[in-house]
C-alpha cells in the first residue's frame, strides 16, 4: 500500500506542475518596398544632374528644357527597369571641346520618347570645322544608346550633331521609331562624320521610319545580328552601308535587311565593306526596294579592299560576303555622269550564293575594273 500511495502522491504533485512554456515564434521581417515616385520633371541647367541622381527613384522621368552644362553628359546609364524617359521642350548642351558622350541611356524595358515639337539641339556648328572625327576641335559624339535592353525609342527630334549621332552598341531588342536626326546645316557649315547611326555587337534591332540629313553614312552596321533598317530616308550623306567589317573586336554581320528606302543627294546608295587583309563575316544582307537619286560616286559599291578609303587597297579573302540579297534597287539617271552605276571587287571564290534581281540603276559609268563577280550579274 505504501508502494501505492507514494506514486499516487507523485502523480498529484506532477499534474499541479506549470508546464514549461513552448519557445515563442518570431516572424520574419516584411520586406521593405520602396516605391518609385509616378513621375518627375527636371528642368534648366540643374535637370541634367538632377535626373541622373533620381534615375532609380523615378517611374517616368520627363526632361523639360533642360540645358546640360558643357563638358557634361546627360547620364542616364542606370535606370531602373522599365522606366520611361520623355523629352519636352528644346534640351541643349553648353560647349566644350571634349568626347563626349553628350547623352547616354542604357536599361531594361526602358521606353523613350520625344514630346510633340520637342527637339535635342547640339547646335554642332560650334564645332563643325570641315574635318569631323579627323582632327581639328575635339568633337564630342551625340548619343549613346548602349546596353538597351527589350527597349524602344519614339519620335526624337535630333538637330545638329558635333559628329556621330547615334551609336547603338550591347543592345537586344530594340526598337526605334520615327527618328529625325537633321544635321542637314553641315552641308555648307563644314559638317563631317556626322554618322546617322552606327551600330556594333547587337541584334534584334529595328530601326523603322529613320529620316536622316547628314554628312556621312545614313547607318553603318559594323557588326551584329537580325538588324532591320526599314521605311526610311537619308540624304546629303554617303548612304546604307554594311561595314568595314574587318579589323575591329567583333567582326560579324549576320541577317540584315534595308527595305524600302529613299537615298537621295548622297556620296553612295548602297555600300557592303570588307577591309583588305583582315577577317571577318558578312552573312545574309538584304537591300530590298531602294530608290537612289542625285548620287554623286557609287550607285551600288561592294568591296573587299577597303583600306581606309573606298576601293584603295587589294581585294582579299577575309571577310567573305555571302547569301547577299540585291533587288529592286531602281534609279533612273541617278548616277553622276561622273561616278559610277555598280562597283564589285571581291577577293577569288569569296563572294558567292547572291541573289541580283530587279537592279536597274543608270546616269553613272561602268567599272572596268570589277573582279571576282559571282556568275549572272553585271558589273
Amino acid at each position: 500500500m505504501l508502494g501505492i500511495t507514494t506514486l499516487l502522491l507523485a502523480l498529484a504533485v506532477g499534474a499541479n506542475t506549470s508546464p514549461v512554456a513552448a519557445p515563442a515564434i518570431t516572424s520574419a521581417p516584411s520586406p521593405v518596398l520602396v516605391k518609385r515616385a509616378t513621375s518627375c520633371t527636371f528642368s534648366g541647367s540643374s535637370g541634367a544632374s538632377l535626373a541622373s541622381k533620381s534615375q532609380t527613384a523615378c517611374a517616368t522621368i520627363v526632361l523639360n528644357n533642360v540645358a546640360v552644362p558643357s563638358g557634361t553628359t546627360l547620364d542616364l546609364s542606370k535606370l531602373a527597369d522599365d522606366t520611361t524617359v520623355i523629352f519636352e521642350g528644346e534640351t541643349t548642351w553648353g560647349y566644350k571641346e571634349w568626347s563626349g558622350p553628350l547623352l547616354q541611356i542604357e536599361g531594361t524595358g526602358i521606353t523613350v520618347k520625344g514630346a510633340s515639337g520637342a527637339v535635342l539641339n547640339a547646335d554642332g556648328a560650334r564645332w563643325w570645322d570641315s574635318e569631323g572625327s579627323n582632327g581639328g576641335k575635339t568633337k564630342p559624339k551625340f548619343f549613346y544608346a548602349h546596353s538597351l535592353i527589350n527597349s524602344k525609342i519614339v519620335d526624337l527630334n535630333i538637330k545638329n550633331t558635333p559628329v556621330q549621332a547615334v551609336s547603338i552598341n550591347g543592345c537586344d531588342g530594340l526598337t526605334i521609331t520615327d527618328m529625325t536626326i537633321d544635321s542637314s546645316d553641315g552641308d555648307s557649315a563644314g559638317g563631317h562624320n556626322t554618322d546617322g547611326f552606327d551600330i556594333g555587337t547587337s541584334s534584334n534591332v529595328v530601326i523603322d521610319g529613320a529620316k536622316v540629313y547628314n554628312q556621312d553614312d545614313c547607318v553603318a552596321i559594323n557588326s551584329g545580328t537580325s538588324i532591320t533598317f526599314e521605311n526610311g530616308l537619308c540624304s546629303g550623306g554617303h548612304g546604307l552601308s554594311i561595314g568595314s567589317v574587318g579589323g575591329r573586336s567583333d567582326n560579324t554581320v549576320d541577317t540584315v535587311t534595308f527595305y524600302n528606302i529613299q537615298v537621295k543627294n548622297s556620296v553612295n546608295g548602297i555600300r557592303v565593306k570588307g577591309t583588305e587583309g583582315t577577317t571577318g563575316t558578312i552573312k545574309g544582307v538584304t537591300y530590298n526596294k531602294i530608290t537612289l537619286s542625285g548620287i554623286t560616286k557609287y550607285g551600288v559599291l561592294i568591296e573587299q579592299n577597303y583600306k581606309g578609303g573606298d576601293l584603295v587597297g587589294s581585294p582579299t579573302t577575309g571577310v567573305p560576303i555571302t547569301d547577299l540579297i540585291i533587288e529592286n534597287i531602281t534609279g533612273t539617271k541617278a548616277i553622276s555622269s561622273s561616278g559610277y552605276n555598280v562597283v564589285i571587287t571581291c577577293g577569288s571564290g569569296s563572294c558567292s550564293d547572291w541573289t541580283w534581281s530587279g537592279v536597274s540603276v543608270t546616269g553613272g559609268k561602268t567599272y572596268s575594273k570589277c573582279t571576282n563577280v559571282p556568275d549572272g550579274i553585271s558589273c
